[in-house]
């Protein structure tokens, strides 16, 4: 199995419905650790990322990532803008010109892209951010296409490691961000970057995966 653009284009176009679904619940995670705006922000910026698809769907990957990163960039306020702009810019420079995906090819950009992020953020698994949700998530990618694993399993296993990286954060104490000004007050709380972060990665599962 390889991925297209047209497969990106879909997740994408995809993606955006999930925010919309969850534009609430992600905003009241972030209302209690952070600014109360996660939800908001995100459901702005893949608005805008859908406007800019018809654009660009018959780009090259690597071109469509940028593009979305841009986007972002320029409409996502808070700190997730610069961060998703970062994972969507650097998983792009990873792809450059190619039409098609393999499991490797994703596995490498998303390290790029989560590898980005730490470096902007400076920050580390443990830290209560969208990292404890990434790093495992790809972590599970590289074992995968070593593995032999096929790319259907591979992304569900990433989905799934996404997951538990996302809960592992309930109990955290936040050491990065909006939520660290909390202490000790910022445990028992799920991280919404975290949380998005799932979200993005459950639905190139759940779109790339379907028959």
């Amino acid at each position: 199995m390889t991925i297209n653009n047209d497969d990106v284009i879909k997740w994408l176009q995809t993606y955006d419905q999930v925010i919309t679904e969850n534009k609430d619940y992600l905003t009241d995670l972030d209302s209690i650790i952070g600014d109360a705006d996660h939800g908001a922000n995100m459901h702005r910026g893949f608005q805008a990322v859908v406007t800019k698809l018809p654009g660009v769907q018959d780009k090259d990957i690597g071109s469509i990532f940028k593009t979305v990163g841009m986007t972002l960039l320029s409409t996502v306020g808070g700190a997730g803008g610069p961060l998703y702009s970062t994972l969507f810019i650097q998983a792009g420079n990873r792809l450059n010109g190619k039409m098609e995906l393999t499991l490797s090819d994703w596995a490498e950009a998303l390290e790029a892209a989560n590898n980005g992020i730490i470096r902007l953020g400076k920050a580390a698994v443990g830290d209560k951010t969208m990292v404890d949700a990434l790093t495992p998530a790809v972590q599970t990618l590289l074992d995968a296409s070593k593995d032999g694993t096929s790319f259907e399993e591979a992304l569900h296993l990433s989905a799934d490691a996404a997951k538990k990286g996302m809960e592992s954060t309930i109990p955290l104490v936040a050491r990065k961000g909006r939520a660290s000004y909390l202490g000790e007050r910022s445990a028992g709380h799920q991280d919404p970057g975290a949380t998005s972060s799932y979200l993005l990665l459950k639905t190139a599962a759940d779109v790339w995966t379907k028959e």
